[in-house]
């Protein structure tokens, strides 16, 4: 599932083509995705000029000038694509329909938005821009790039705590938009076995994962993401940070790590795949 990263890279690609936009027609091409979509959405929307285009974890928020917020959430293979805006002088046509095209935005400027899901596990949903918080947004933890976060607030969170630092990290109640990509990778630069009790981190060593997650993902959105099946940015192109990795989906390489024997291995965590090197993470 596209973590942090992906996801403001998409709000990024977005934000030409929708921010201060005026949306002259929606169409909804199913009634539902991995939930129903919402009543007359296509009226609701079309007309609709887009405020501001945000990024909440893992999601993307529209808010609309009819006082509604437009939450998008792409799901396992969920992918916004923009296509026939306008570059200089020249117009790029619009692609022919493609078989899971959803939902298509024809925006003011000449930019169409598709939400493109083949296996339907995105979701899509209208809600009041100053009522209470969406569901799926009640109870998430602060941003990593907030002020909210900082390293007062992490060491007091993993103080006392006899869960795995991986879990606790990986916890949206604690952090909104990490997931098990650059969780192992930060983890693996800051020499923690994911396996270790986050009460046991002195809190220097807890502090210090503050400046990590914020270079972990800033890096990751320098990349355009990363790209392992579905996940594409809003041009269609893939993200580039999978490269990089240093132990996620390297197991039985060496260590990147200069002067290190080791090999990175595998592990299963609540039934979701570790990476680490035990030589640099013991």
């Amino acid at each position: 599932m596209p973590e942090l990263p992906e996801v403001e890279t998409v709000r990024r690609g977005l934000l030409p083509a929708m921010e201060g936009r005026v949306i002259l027609a929606a169409a909804i091409n199913r009634p539902d995705l991995r939930w129903p979509l919402p009543e007359r959405m296509a009226a609701r929307l079309t007309g609709a000029r887009v405020l501001a285009l945000r990024r909440r974890s893992k999601y993307i928020l529209a808010d609309l000038s009819t006082g509604e917020t437009l939450l998008i959430h792409l799901g396992m293979s969920g992918r916004m694509l923009v296509s026939g805006s306008l570059q200089g002088s020249f117009r790029h046509d619009l692609p022919a329909p493609q078989k899971h095209d959803h939902v298509v935005l024809d925006m003011e400027g000449g930019a169409r938005v598709t939400f493109n899901d083949a296996r339907r596990f995105g979701a899509m949903d209208l809600i009041a821009t100053e009522g209470e918080p969406h569901w799926l947004l009640k109870g998430l933890g602060p941003e990593p790039f907030g002020n909210d976060f900082n390293e007062a607030y992490l060491v007091a969170r993993l103080r006392g705590r006899a869960a795995p630092v991986k879990a606790l990290l990986l916890d949206q109640r604690v952090l909104a938009g990490l997931g098990n990509i650059y969780v192992c990778e930060l983890l693996f630069r800051a020499g923690i076995d994911p396996r270790r009790a986050a009460g046991s981190l002195p809190a220097a060593q807890a502090a210090a994962l503050v400046p990590l997650i914020r270079a972990v993902l800033a890096e990751a959105i320098e990349a355009g993401g990363s790209s392992l099946r579905d996940y594409r940015q809003t041009g269609g192109e893939p993200g580039y940070f999978q490269h990089a990795f240093r132990v996620y989906g390297r197991e039985g390489q060496p260590c990147v790590t200069p002067g290190c024997p080791g090999t990175v291995v595998r592990i299963v965590q609540s039934g979701r795949s570790s990476f680490l090197c035990p030589g640099c993470q013991g």
